[in-house]
């Protein structure tokens, strides 16, 4: 399956934990990846310097459902579910 044109909720709703270019310290659940284009593309796709944990995240219909509101609540609702509480 392929990325949704102008969507995005992959590089938003999910934490990522590791060192991104421009945020050094990952980024929390919920905020928009400084990679992440006007376009809502990845900059850095494509380059050694995304981090594993993007590339490893791949489209699935369930995940993906019908528009990028879906996506966005399916990848907040897997953040919550997944996260440790603290």
């Amino acid at each position: 399956m392929n990325c949704r044109p102008g969507c995005g909720a992959c590089c938003i709703a999910p934490s990522i934990t590791s060192w991104l270019p421009g945020m050094p310290s990952g980024k929390p659940a919920g905020v928009r990846c400084i990679q992440l284009t006007d376009d809502f593309r990845c900059a850095v796709f494509g380059l050694p310097e995304r981090p594993a944990f993007c590339g490893g995240l791949r489209p699935t219909a369930e995940m993906c459902g019908p528009d990028r509101e879906h996506a966005l609540r399916w990848i907040g609702d897997l953040e919550r579910a997944t996260s440790v509480a603290r």
